[in-house]
């Protein structure tokens, strides 16, 4: 299948009432990048492409017009078997990501496999200038370094960025909140020493409190850490 006929494809999965709720949920992005092809018919495409070998050439057509070419692209990318491929195609993919859902989809299997290697690609994300690459880095910092290869200095990488961006604040304050769960005599230091913004602070806790993974006795302390907004 090539770059034509995926687009094709992609345009025979069209559900106009799912495009104008994408539309909504990212104001960013322009609705006529839209096509509206559902989530589970992306992943059931990508998996039916990714067996051709050809479809590097639709890897490598970048940037894609449309926001489902990206999302699709990044479900191709999640199921790559090959560590050092997939790496390269996730490098070469988030210069272009635009937006937390495509970020946030992206999640090659093979990484679980890698995560000594792992380590030196995500702090190179967490410390790129792109918004979302930083958010992509920190994603994976929360899905690989937060159970049984947990390292402190994950918390540390993520507690020292400061972004304007409202979609990287939100994700250092879902890690912090997943932290918590995960290993909270390691992560709430930070939140009693006051080591992130006041925001991202308060959404961790909020998130952390919502969370049915925090006990009572812990939901009742966080809330005594809640600062207030200067």
């Amino acid at each position: 299948m090539n770059i034509q006929e995926i687009e094709e494809k992609l345009f025979s999965l069209k559900d106009e009432e799912y495009r104008l709720f994408q539309a909504k949920l990212m104001p960013g992005i322009d609705p006529e990048r839209i096509i509206g092809v559902r989530t589970p018919l992306l992943r059931a495409l990508s998996k039916e492409l990714s067996k051709e070998e050809g479809i590097e050439a639709f890897l490598n057509d970048l940037p894609h017009r449309y926001y489902d070419e990206y999302n699709l692209h990044g479900f191709i990318i999640s199921r790559e078997k090959n560590y050092e491929k997939a790496v390269c195609y996730v490098d070469a993919l988030l210069p272009y990501v635009d937006n937390w859902a495509t970020c946030d989809l992206l999640s090659p299997t093979v990484f679980k496999k890698h995560r000594g290697e792992l380590g030196k690609e995500i702090e190179r994300w967490m410390t790129s200038d792109r918004a979302y690459t930083v958010r992509f880095g920190m994603e994976m910092a929360m899905s690989h370094y937060l159970d049984e290869d947990f390292d402190e200095k994950w918390l540390r990488m993520a507690s020292e960025i400061h972004s304007e961006e409202y979609y990287v604040r939100m994700m250092a304050a879902w890690y912090f909140a997943t932290a918590l769960a995960k290993q909270w005599d390691a992560a709430i230091p930070y939140i009693e020493n006051n080591r992130l913004d006041i925001w991202t602070h308060n959404k961790a806790i909020q998130k952390a409190v919502e969370s049915y993974r925090i006990t009572e006795s812990q939901k009742d302390y966080l809330r005594t850490l809640r600062r207030k907004e200067k």
